[in-house]
C-alpha cells in the first residue's frame, strides 16, 4: 500500500500538464454520487448551474499531500465563493467511503466531493497518464449557460483556488 501511494505520488509530481477542455466549450453534463460533510448525496452538473456558476475541480487522490493542500485553500475560500454564488465541488476517481472522510477530514465539511467516473474523467479530458481511473489537477469554472469561463490544470495545487476565485469574481462582474 505504501508503494503504491508512494508510486501514485512520484507519478504526479512527474506528470506533465496538459490542456484540458477549453473556455468556451460547453461543460459535459454528469451525474454521480457525492459526499458533503461525511453525508452521501446525488450530484447533479445541471442542477447545480440552476443555482449559479460551478467550480468543478479534478483532484488525482484524496488524502494525498497536494490533494489535501487543495482540499484546505477551497475549504478556506469556500465562504467567499459562496458570497458570489458559486458552488464549489471537488472530483475524484476515489469510492464514496473515502470521499465521505475526505469531504469531513480534509474539506472541512465546507464542500461536496464527488465520484469522477472513467466516462467523465475522458469527456473532460483530464485523464491522469497511464492511469485512466485518476485524474490529473484540473480546475473549472463553468457558467449557469453550461459553458466553461476558466480552465486551469497544473499537478501543484497552488493557483487553483485563486485562478477560480477570480474567475468567478469577473464572470459575476460581466454578468
Amino acid at each position: 500500500m505504501l508503494r503504491t501511494a508512494l508510486s501514485l505520488s512520484l507519478l504526479i509530481s512527474t506528470a506533465p500538464a496538459f490542456a484540458a477542455l477549453a473556455p468556451g466549450a460547453t461543460a459535459p453534463d454528469f451525474k454521480t454520487e457525492g459526499a458533503l460533510a461525511g453525508k452521501e448525496f446525488s450530484f447533479s452538473l445541471k442542477q447545480a448551474l440552476k443555482k449559479g456558476p460551478v467550480v468543478l475541480y479534478f483532484y488525482p487522490k484524496s488524502f494525498t499531500t497536494g490533494c489535501t493542500i487543495e482540499a484546505h485553500e477551497f475549504a478556506e475560500a469556500t465562504p467567499e465563493f459562496n458570497k458570489l454564488g458559486a458552488t464549489v465541488i471537488g472530483m475524484s476517481g476515489d469510492d464514496i467511503d473515502t470521499l465521505k472522510r475526505f469531504s469531513t477530514e480534509e474539506c472541512r465539511d465546507k464542500f461536496a466531493v464527488a465520484a469522477a467516473k472513467p466516462d467523465v474523467i475522458k469527456a473532460y479530458d483530464v485523464t491522469l497518464p497511464v492511469m485512466a481511473s485518476r485524474s490529473n489537477r484540473t480546475s473549472y469554472v463553468i457558467a449557469p449557460n453550461g459553458k466553461i469561463v476558466f480552465a486551469y490544470t497544473a499537478m501543484k495545487p497552488e493557483g487553483h483556488v485563486s485562478g477560480t476565485l477570480d474567475a468567478v469574481k469577473k464572470w459575476k462582474a460581466k454578468k
